[in-house]
């Protein structure tokens, strides 16, 4: 069995030596454009290619992380990059945005592509469509069970899939890649890379602590045997945005573990006191979800660290000797000294002077050796020397080290060089002329039958929840089937898709990689929903090639964005509606009550005294925005849509009709409303 990789971060230079020296087998970064982690110092252009040279020389991968949302102004630069990293001999980029992706597996077929935990992969089903798009890993969910994730890595091994997972550091309350909380409530965008962390902030549940969208931190340290016998190929250690002695312990503490099969207890303490809130998690592996998973960083936390940095600042003061070499040593009568240096696939040779006649004590193999085995400054370990001498010469000690030092030089060199050819494509995007601008159909999303008007006189599409029961429905009326965007069960859903198919259903909204290819099994026509973050021209082209027939686009849209996307399908958003800003696999509710004296009623206050409704939908559950996004009376603004959604979740079957009436005529709002994104956007 191959030895999973452990794999740190790296948000500025002094982090990517704590790592690479505590242990790591490969380190995750960004550059100064394109980054989930924004906010890091990251790298620019000459950083990145002397952090892969750095990296490779002493064995060690290095991944960038290109991991947001990218617009369509910024898909050439986004490409640009990637070359660049590519033509640094970059092992690997992570992605976030499937456009990208789609571009890049084109235009660099050969650049190994790693699937983002911001993609929402969570069930098996997901991972043919990654595989076709060109993927050759796949980072899981967070929130997956120890059950979950051995069917996930059988099936991408049955692919020929890696599988990577987190199994230390910070849990976002939300699953990646659908949280809006920040890009809503700030404008500052996590899919963009600049989330605030407001969940971290006072959130109230009902019977709660408080602080109820603030996890634990997931420590999995515990498991990573269980994790190496699931066949997972590399062990991710989250921290970007935290202190060097962070990585250095993390780190070490995952080395040992998978090495030696325990961590001592001297560092086992220095981790949790560096960084940790409250201690740790690992509740979603083991199913225990609910209040012991909620934490926060508390003033006790933050003491405990001062006294734990002078010994992990110890685990990385010195070079990782990692590097196992071979020596040759020729030492001839009228012949140049000559070192040869072999680390198993590179080798490299460099000459001396001509040794002299001994005076007083001439060289033998032991001094030799002993004079050239000094290479603790370096990244290499001396595994095999052989020693060709003469009699009765002199070697001076300078000597031997003049030349250890230029076949050190030669030998990093050699190990540094970018082994595969350059690439120089260009992308040039397709600039399509937009289409004729007209007012767009109009979808209702509806929560329940008994929320549906009497007159629904302009409504082109009724959508309806997969969990409820699909009868009582219109007729005369497109039905589509909203599938949960957070899926525990392919099967599960396969099953209610079958229902709703003999409930005259034809078409499926999917917001993950995993319902397209679900309901594309069960027959039916796909829209990708705004959890599939269709964000630019290339995602709206990449969902389309995966089987969907139109598109909602992303929340975090704005307009004029939507204006410019061309899309090969129809094009539609959410126009109203109280929009879902997180989705939880654990309900923050649960910090106050357990699911069985739920109401499904339930909502969160902030420390404004604003109230967030937090529904349930199969298995998972979402934090509502406050207030509906209202565009009614902007009807010449959305005229850049093919279809517009509304997006009905706590109205009445009165208001709803209200609502659609309003948006038939261009009615203002007669209530508190957002603009939500549209307009504003987010950085």
């Amino acid at each position: 069995m191959i030895s999973p990789e452990i794999l740190s971060p790296a948000g500025n230079a002094e982090m990517l030596t704590a790592a690479v020296r505590s242990g790591a087998d490969a380190v995750y970064l960004g550059a100064k454009e394109f980054s989930a982690r924004r906010n890091a110092a990251n790298f620019d252009n000459a950083e990145l290619k002397a952090a892969v040279e750095y990296c490779h020389i002493r064995g060690v991968k290095v991944y960038l992380t290109l991991n947001i949302l990218i617009k369509d102004t910024e898909l050439e630069s986004a490409f640009r990059l990637a070359q660049r990293a590519y033509n640094y001999g970059i092992d690997g980029i992570i992605i976030a945005d499937t456009g990208l992706a789609a571009v890049l597996h084109r235009l660099i077929p050969e650049l190994p592509l790693h699937a983002s935990t911001q993609m929402t992969v969570h069930t098996p089903s997901a991972l043919p469509l990654l595989k076709d798009a060109g993927f050759c890993r796949v980072v899981a969910g967070r929130e997956m069970s120890r059950a979950e994730l051995e069917a996930f890595c059988a099936e991408a091994e049955r692919l020929g899939l890696e599988t990577e997972v987190f199994v230390h550091g910070a849990l976002c309350m939300s699953v990646s890649g659908q949280c809006l909380l920040s890009a809503f409530l700030g404008s500052r965008s996590g899919n963009r890379g600049l989330c605030a962390g407001p969940c971290r902030l006072p959130f109230s549940a009902p019977g709660g602590t408080g602080y109820d969208l603030s996890l634990k931190d997931l420590s999995l340290i515990n498991h990573l045997d269980d994790l190496r016998e699931m066949g997972i190929s590399s062990f991710k250690i989250e921290g970007r945005m935290k202190r060097p002695e962070y990585v250095a312990a993390a780190t070490a503490a995952c080395r040992s573990a998978l090495d030696n099969g325990y961590v001592a207890e001297e560092l086992d303490t220095a981790l949790k006191n560096v960084f940790c809130r409250s201690g740790f998690t690992d509740g979603y592996f083991t199913g225990k979800t609910g209040r012991e998973m909620f934490g926060i960083r508390t003033k006790e936390d933050v003491a405990a660290a001062t006294g734990a940095m002078s010994f992990v600042h110890e685990i990385y003061r010195s070079e990782r000797r990692c590097v196992g070499i071979s020596a040759v040593l020729s030492v001839k009568k009228g012949e140049t000294l000559t070192l040869t240096l072999d680390d198993g696939e590179n080798r490299v040779t460099v000459t001396g002077d001509i040794p002299q006649n001994a005076v007083n004590k001439a060289a033998d193999e032991k001094s030799l050796i002993a004079g050239l085995d000094k290479f603790g400054s370096t990244p290499y370990t001396l595994e095999d020397i052989s020693v060709l001498c003469d009699d009765g010469l002199f070697v001076s000690a300078a000597a031997l080290n003049d030349l250890r030092r230029r076949a050190c030089a030669e030998l990093d060199s050699r190990r540094a060089e970018v082994k595969h050819p350059q690439n120089s494509a260009v992308y040039n995007p397709e600039r399509k002329k937009g289409a004729e601008r007209k007012e767009p159909l109009l979808y209702a999303r509806f929560e329940s039958a008994e929320q549906i008007p009497d007159s629904l006189n302009g409504i082109s599409a009724v959508i309806f929840p997969l969990e409820n029961e699909p009868y009582g429905l219109p007729c005369g009326t497109e039905l589509i089937a909203d599938i949960p965007r957070g899926t525990i069960s392919d099967k599960a859903i396969a099953e209610r898709l079958r229902l709703f198919k003999s409930a005259g259903f034809k078409t499926a909204m999917c917001g993950n990689l995993s319902s397209i290819k679900t309901a594309l099994d069960e027959g039916f026509s796909v829209i990708a929903d705004t959890g599939m973050n269709v964000y630019n021209s290339e995602s709206a082209a990449a969902v389309s090639e995966m089987g969907a027939e139109r598109v909602i686009l992303s929340n975090e849209v704005t307009l004029s964005d939507a204006q410019a996307l061309c899309s090969p399908v129809p094009k539609g958003a959410v126009v109203y509606g109280n929009i879902p800003l997180m989705l939880f696999r654990n309900c923050p509710l649960k910090n106050g009550r357990d699911c069985k004296r739920c109401d499904r009623n339930g909502f969160l206050t902030d420390r404004r005294n604003t109230r967030f409704p937090v529904r349930c939908r199969m298995g998972y559950s979402e934090l509502l925005n406050s207030v509906p996004v209202w565009l009614a009376d902007k009807k010449e603004d959305i005229k850049c849509l093919d279809f517009a959604v509304l997006y009905f979740t706590r109205e009445t079957k009165e208001r709803a009709g209200e609502v659609i009436k309003a948006y038939k005529n261009g009615h203002a709002c007669d209530n508190e409303y957002t603009r939500g994104l549209f307009y504003r956007g987010s950085l």
